[in-house]
């Protein structure tokens, strides 16, 4: 357990079996000395689904609840429980129709507090959230393209305590940084759930299109209430206001379709409006292409980017650039409109000896050594809070990587690894230590791995993956060779305790596949369908994933949002599930939230929470957090 929660001062968090208790206990304690978090101010989020037997409707409970407050929920002015909601955040209404409407109050002190924004009833468990497709065009070689929408973010851009959806267009001649040829731009799109657009980003076409290229947060940097989108600009970008930066006309594309030459920018846009708020040199620069590993432009543009609590208070913008070779990370704040620069990290620095072609195609955020502040777990090595190094395994690149209380028997976070340089294989390591926890090697590169609680008989998250890993448990041992053919997501979704495996089902004739939700059966190694998402698509070929997963509304269970196959909406899926357990809202929790705001970062992978949750779980630790 980390230090930005709150904890008892007498007695230490209980490890209590859901099932025997059949509900996992909130704890409530006062604040230790550190200093609260910077957190969204959320509305409810209540959301009604019809189902058979009625209407299930779910809302959040906020992190700044008291873990006493209790529930009272009405369907327009009848009240439909008959005493007030304790154990859970989600109630079967049996008299419900798809033309109900639906409050709740919250209870605090036996008194009820106001209404939460009504209700309407969703006629099936997904809604569709209509989008403006870009027109498509034509390269300078002539090779023509469309456009899809791929990786979504979130955040309440207009400071109206729900969230709105930040989704990237990629031109269908998207590359790799491996391919040559030129791209169509890519675009930033801002919706409210009702399909209203509020802004179109143009990055333009000095930034080419690949999942490697645009790294975009989606937060709320200087504590307005409304989130701020922060991403790599260029000369010839266009705001959400139509404003260019830099130059109109430029064209840095070489014959290649690369862009190894001209400015490069970093700019902090409007949430609301999409205006283009600060402009700076990206740093880290380009300098010269070759210093990065190669010549022709594969290495030099690969960036990541994540959200960090840097002072353990306040959000800080992380920019990366770099990782089969060298790999240079810069912090930036964003503080009364202006972007100032905390501190740069280089592996070619002597202080960070052996951190060159250590890092991931993703990276995540974490407080790893309990002092407050996060750290930045970039593969097999860790940045300290102030920009120094924490610790290097010194296992080299990987595809995949997963932080969290993986192995709730020991004390802090574990890092969950594969790689595809050599030692092939997996491993898991302590990320304040570098100290490696177990591994097991593998004849060639382990291209995907996996870490989610998915079998009840073995405390904390069961970790798998690809090229003969197999099925472990948290420790590292193996329970079956069989492992779960999904190693891409993970969701909580049917109301118990253990992860569910999110995925799309993909023959190989086409670069994307449907949707879908499976449970892993523990006893005979096989998975049951859950959901298929019928008419979606996932994005990112093999990788399967979905546009975004988060704790989007309703309770602790989580969404997910798969683009419609034929590219005119967002479809968001919501549980059709009753749950008896309750939690925090996932996204007042700090690892969970900040693992939203880097996923769509390179190669996606699933959030994970702070704390453990799964089968044998402690309570959940209340996060201390302020609100603006």
């Amino acid at each position: 357990m980390n230090s930005w929660y709150r904890k008892p001062l007498k007695w230490a968090v209980i490890a209590l079996s859901s099932a025997i208790l059949g509900t996992a206990l909130l704890t409530s304690a006062p604040a230790q000395a550190a200093a609260a978090r910077q957190m969204e101010k959320l509305d409810r989020g209540l959301t009604a689904v019809k189902i058979n037997g009625g209407v299930l409707v779910s809302w959040r409970l906020l992190g700044t609840d008291a873990g006493s407050v209790s529930f009272n929920l009405y369907r327009g002015s009848t009240k439909v429980n008959a005493s007030p909601i304790t154990s859970k955040t989600n109630y079967l209404d049996a008299a419900g129709t798809t033309s109900s409407s639906y409050t709740v109050r919250a209870i605090v002190g036996g008194v009820e507090q106001a209404a939460s924004p009504p209700a309407s009833v969703w006629a099936n468990n997904y809604l569709d959230v209509p989008l403006q497709i870009p027109a498509g065009g034509t390269t300078p070689d002539g090779v023509s393209y469309t456009y899809q929408p791929n990786d979504a973010s979130v955040g309440d851009l207009d400071g109206d305590g729900s969230y709105e959806i930040v989704v990237k267009w990629d031109p269908t001649n998207a590359k790799d940084n491996s391919q040559g040829g030129y791209t169509g731009n890519v675009y930033l799109d801002a919706y409210e759930l009702n399909g209203t657009r509020l802004w179109r980003i143009n990055l333009g076409r000095n930034i080419r299109a690949g999942a490697h290229y645009t790294q975009f947060l989606v937060y709320d940097f200087n504590g307005d209430g409304k989130a701020e989108v922060v991403c790599k600009t260029a000369d010839g970008t266009v705001d959400g206001t139509n404003v260019t930066i830099g130059s109109a006309t430029a064209d840095h594309r070489n014959s290649g379709g690369y862009i190894l030459a001209g400015p490069e920018y970093l700019t902090v846009f409007a949430g609301n409006t999409g205006a283009a708020l600060s402009t700076v040199s990206y740093d880290p620069p380009r300098g010269n292409v070759s210093d990065w590993g190669d010549g022709y432009g594969n290495r030099v543009d690969r960036f990541l980017a994540g959200v960090a609590y840097l002072d353990g208070v306040r959000p800080s913008i992380v920019m990366a650039r770099g990782y089969y070779t060298r790999a240079v990370l810069v912090a930036y704040d964003w503080r009364n409109g202006a972007l100032t620069k905390r501190w740069t990290f280089d592996s070619n620095s002597s202080a960070n000896a052996g951190t060159a072609g250590q890092g991931n195609h993703q990276l995540a955020v974490a407080d790893v050594d309990g002092d407050s502040k996060d750290e930045i777990v970039y593969g097999a090595f860790v940045v300290d809070d102030n920009g120094t190094k924490l610790v290097n395994t010194s296992r080299g690149h990987g595809d995949a990587l997963h932080v969290g209380d993986l192995d709730p028997s020991r004390p802090g976070l574990e890092v969950f690894k594969v790689n595809e340089s050599s030692p092939y294989g997996a491993y898991s390591y302590d990320p304040k230590t570098g100290a490696i926890l177990w591994s097991v090697t593998a004849s060639a590169d382990t291209g995907r791995g996996m870490t989610a609680d998915i079998d009840p008989r073995y405390l904390g998250e069961e970790m798998w993956a690809t090229n003969g890993v197999g099925l472990r448990t948290a420790k590292g041992v193996l329970i079956t060779n069989s492992s779960p053919a999904s190693v891409n997501f993970g969701i909580w979704w049917d109301g118990d305790l253990q992860r569910e495996l999110l995925d799309h089902t993909w023959s190989g004739s086409t670069s994307t596949g449907v949707g879908k939700i499976e449970k892993w059966n523990y006893a005979t190694s096989s998975v049951t369908n859950l959901l298929t998402a019928s008419g979606t698509l996932s994005n990112n070929h093999t990788k399967g994933t979905p546009s975004l997963q988060a704790d989007l509304f309703g309770d602790w269970r989580e969404e997910v949002i798969w683009r419609k196959s034929d590219n005119s909406a967002l479809r968001i899926y919501t549980t059709p599930y009753e749950t008896s357990h309750r939690f925090y809202t996932l996204m007042h929790d700090p690892v969970y939230r900040l693992s939203i705001a880097w996923q769509n970062v390179a190669y996606n992978q699933p959030p994970h929470t702070g704390f453990y949750l799964g089968e044998g779980m402690a309570a959940q630790p209340v996060p201390d957090l302020y609100t603006p």
